[in-house]
């Protein structure tokens, strides 16, 4: 299967998860997996949310992230990737100035019933 993000209509979420800003989002959703290209422009997050049924990757394509997780922050790079476990804590800033924040994310959605 072929998923292409540019052919897809880029949907902004205000102050997402209690973040700063809007988050844009490219997202496929079969019902068992989120597949998402996100954008954070210059001053927007995503705000600290918890993993109770779920886990996420997210992988950055280009800019800087800064990325808090649990009780833990770290810069996130090209080529680098974040995974959130299920049953832990994260949010997601852009630590740009001046550039877009580009992201791959995938969030398996786990049935817990």
């Amino acid at each position: 299967m072929v998923i292409n993000f540019n052919t897809m209509e880029e949907v902004a979420n205000p102050h997402f998860k209690g973040g700063n800003g809007d988050t844009l989002f490219r997202t496929f959703n079969d019902g068992q997996n989120k597949i998402m290209r996100g954008r954070l422009e210059p001053g927007c997050s995503i705000g600290y949310h918890s993993h109770d049924s779920n886990s996420e990757i997210i992988f950055i394509l280009s800019g800087e992230a800064l990325c808090r997780y649990d009780s833990t922050e770290a810069r996130l790079f090209p080529g680098q990737c974040h995974y959130c476990p299920r049953g832990h804590s994260h949010a997601l800033a852009n630590a740009s100035a001046s550039e877009p924040l580009l992201f791959f994310a995938v969030v398996p959605e786990i049935d817990m019933k």
